[in-house]
Order: structure tokens, then sequence, then C-alpha cells
């Protein structure tokens, strides 16, 4: 790591604004944009002064650093998991970007896609022992239980989907996932567990399809538990972003998923906003130079700019129709 990137450990940064914030990027389906997003918002908010680190939780398909247009480090998260390094802090490498730093993640190890449980949490304490403002994962593809969980370590779950049939599918299945494991790690009952491990199998026999049907049959066991669902489900608030948007019906998708996701599963779901199609994106990636430092007034990266700032300060975000 070189000098102009530095991350502290430990219990808040000398000076420091004396806060985190995690952000995890996932969607369930490979090729919606997640990684791009991931780098241009970390980009966006280092633009702002603040201190980020990029994570690529991608593990054994790495490729986050392509998008920054560096070379494969020399230090990655499988020296962290093989112990070769003392902490998270000894693989965060200088992007060359100022207030971005880049942990890349185990492209080497076969295994590593699917990390035994002591070591994937010893990874997400040591993500979360990272002392700097924000701290962005770029997941990889798919609901696996290790997917899921590196999903839900953050306070702002964002969600990328494409205006396709099947990736929209697959976030709809990737979320009901993503709340079916986080209530079977936080509840002890036998009986309710058993529901909920039922529940993760998507074609299984009881017909348990949605957070309703859980909470109903927990309920039924135990109504405290079924309270506490009711609960947990009130204050599940993932955050959606619709990418490659050419019309105003593709726009309009996000509106759509927020309305069903709340009338058939009870989740309450941000719409953060779109990211319109745009050939800078393509010209970007083929350059290996991030879109906001490259095309910096394209119309895509003024849409980045706009949920970031929608994210880090709350501002209403202005959705237009042109696409």
């Amino acid at each position: 790591m070189t000098a102009s990137f530095s991350v502290d450990q430990g219990e808040g940064r000398k000076g420091g604004k004396g806060r985190r914030s995690i952000w995890t990027i996932g969607g369930g389906k490979g090729g919606s944009g997640k990684t791009f997003i991931a780098v241009n918002l970390g980009i966006c908010l280092s633009r702002f002064g603040e201190e980020v680190v990029l994570i690529d939780t991608d593990l054994g398909g790495a490729n986050i650093h392509t998008f920054l247009g560096l070379s494969f480090p020399q230090r990655t998260l499988s020296d962290l998991i093989n112990k070769r390094v003392e902490g998270i802090r000894d693989v965060v490498v200088d992007t060359g970007i100022p207030n971005l730093g880049l942990v890349v993640g185990a492209q080497d190890l076969l295994n590593a896609a699917n990390p035994k449980e002591p070591q994937k949490w010893k990874l997400i304490r040591h993500i979360n022992s990272l002392d700097v403002d924000y701290i962005i994962l770029d997941l990889g593809a798919g609901n696996s239980f290790n997917v899921l969980d590196f999903f839900l370590m953050s306070e702002n779950e964002i969600l990328v989907v494409t205006p396709e049939p099947t990736c929209i599918e697959n976030t709809y299945r990737f979320i009901k996932s993503a709340f079916f494991r986080k209530v079977k790690r936080i509840i002890s009952h036998y009986g309710v567990k058993e529901i909920i491990e039922t529940a993760l199998d998507q074609r299984n026999e009881r017909g348990i399809r949605t957070p309703f049907d859980i909470i109903e049959l927990a309920g039924e066991i135990d109504k405290s538990i079924g309270l506490r669902l009711e609960k947990e489900l009130e204050n599940f608030r993932p955050k959606l972003i619709v990418n490659q948007v050419r019309t105003k019906g593709d726009i309009d998708i996000g509106f759509s998923m927020k309305s069903a996701f709340l009338k058939y599963f009870g989740i309450s779901m941000d719409y953060l906003g779109y990211i319109v199609y745009d050939n800078d994106v393509w010209q970007s990636i083929q350059k290996r130079k991030p879109l906001v430092l490259e095309f910096p007034q394209s119309r895509a990266s003024k849409c980045i700019n706009e949920i970031t700032l929608k994210l880090i300060v709350d501002k209403p975000f202005l959705f237009n129709s042109e696409g």
C-alpha cells in the first residue's frame, strides 16, 4: 500500500468523523453492472473528500481492479485468508485516485468462491474493522449463503437490476432468499428454523413462497417469534438501481418492482434511481478507465452522481423521462 492512501484499524480515526457506512452491491445475476456501479459510486464518494475502500468479494472471480485500470495486485484477500498478513489493512492497495483504496478478491484460490464458515465470518470481522468513511462491497453473482451474508452485513443493501425478465426474476429470488437467510440467523427456535430452511428451497413442498408465509407459520409455533419476524420484515429496506435504461418503461420497472415487493412480500424497497444506457459506459470499460473520471459529463455519469447524493444526503431523486 503506497503512501497516498492510508487506512487505520481500531476504534476511531484520529481527527476522523466518527462514522462509517458499509454499502453492499448485489443482485443475484451476473452482467447487471454491479462492479461498474460499485467502482463509480466509490469514486464519487472519494471526490466528496470521503475515505473509501472498495472490496471485491466476488471470491474466485475478482475483476474490480480491471475497471480501475490496475494490474492484479500482489496482495489480495487470499493472503488474509491464508494468514500471510496480519489484517485486512495489509491488503488495501492504492488505486491512484485520492481517498480511494481497493481490496481485491482471492482469485488464485480454487476454493475461494466458497470459503468455510469460520473463514467467512473472520473476513466479515476484518471488513468491519476498517476505519474509513465508506466501505463498498462488490458481490458475486448468485444467492449462495456466502453472497447473502456479505449482502446483509451493511446498512445500505443495494440491488442492481437491468430491464430484462431473467434479471428481474433473479432479483425477486435474491431478495426473498436474503430475508429468509436474515431471519434464520437470528431465530434459535428449532421448529421455526426448520420452516426457514424449508423456505430456502424455492420448490419446497410446503408451499412457502413469501415472508408472509414464514411469519404466519412461525406465529403458529410461537406468537412472539411471529411478531419479531414482522418487525424484521418492517425494518428490511433494500435499495434498487435500474441499470442500462433506454426508455421510460425501463425507468418504471423500478416503481413496479417497488410496488410488487411491498404487495406480495411485505418488503419496503427504496428506488434510488436509474442509469441510462450510454455508449460512454462501453468506451470507459474498453479503456479500463472509470466512467465518472473519463466521461464526467456523460448522461450515465450524471445518473451515478445523483444516486450517490441520494444515498449520502437522502436528497429526493429527480426522475425524468429522457431515456
